[in-house]
């Protein structure tokens, strides 16, 4: 599998295979790398374009220090036109890149097919809001290094931590590097989301994912967006956190592949 860097202005972006298009859109927790266990399966059939979100490998961060979800949203519409991907492109987002996709729904849903939303929501509830301020005035004191602990726990369940010291290793070196004041300002950006009440606008045909160990976005925030997403289908992963496409990449390729190419 060839993964080549394609020229998109003011964007980090690699693309593999050829054939109908696949977006996919990690989270605050990872960059772009975080898809590389499922890659190889999606991109036998498919062109797919994965981009770094902003402040995440050699994406620059936004020139906005306080930006909103519905930013990230128009940031990804215009990776697409730069990538010149179709209007029929399925669109996956897991974690902060789902809540960038669920905007992208609401405010560009004409520019895209089909809507993948992996362990995300609509909004966060009060209780979760005050970690995501932590985690942001952490990074902003003391660095990346300050929250790497944090954003395992985040990812994973305890006992995949404790089975799998080789991806933890990996998964901290990846988010290390990432742009301290862009993940904070991620991280805030999804504290003030609330997208409850829009998210019925969304017309494209939706498949929400969640894994019901999923502690960071607990299962009933994907369970609000199947039942406010008129026709949503809903797929549930067993024994998995908040990133399926590491913790259960079969389940996932399965059901994403069965949802696109239907």
């Amino acid at each position: 599998m060839e993964v080549r860097q394609i020229d998109v202005p003011n964007a980090d972006v690699v693309q593999a295979g050829e054939g109908p298009d696949l977006l996919l859109v990690h989270s605050l927790l990872a960059e772009r790398s975080a898809f590389d266990r499922a890659l190889p399966e999606l991109a036998k059939g498919h062109r797919v374009t994965i981009p770094n979100l902003p402040g995440y490998g050699g994406t620059p961060r936004l020139n906005n220090t306080t930006p909103d979800v519905r930013e990230f949203a128009d940031f990804l519409v215009g990776v697409m036109d730069a990538a010149e991907l179709s209007c029929d492109t399925a669109v996956l987002g897991n974690g902060a890149g789902g809540f960038m996709c669920v905007a992208l729904g609401i405010y560009h849903g004409e520019r895209f097919g089909k809507l993948i939303l992996a362990d995300t929501g609509s909004g966060f509830p009060e209780p979760a809001k005050k970690p995501l301020h932590l985690l942001a005035d952490r990074v902003e004191a003391d660095g990346m290094g300050a929250v790497l602990d944090a954003a395992i726990l985040r990812m994973f369940p305890g006992s995949y931590i404790s089975a799998n010291p080789d991806i933890v290793t990996e998964r901290k070196e990846a988010l290390a590097v990432a742009d301290p004041a862009a993940f904070a300002a991620t991280a805030r950006a999804l504290a003030r989301v609330e997208m409850s009440a829009e998210i019925g606008r969304i017309e494209n045909d939706t498949l929400v994912m969640v894994g019901l160990d999923d502690t960071t976005t607990p299962p009933d925030m994907s369970y609000a967006l199947h039942q406010g997403i008129s026709g949503a289908q809903l797929v549930e992963i067993p024994d998995c956190g908040h990133c399926p496409q590491i913790q259960s990449k079969d389940a996932f390729v399965r059901a994403v592949l069965e949802f696109i190419d239907r």
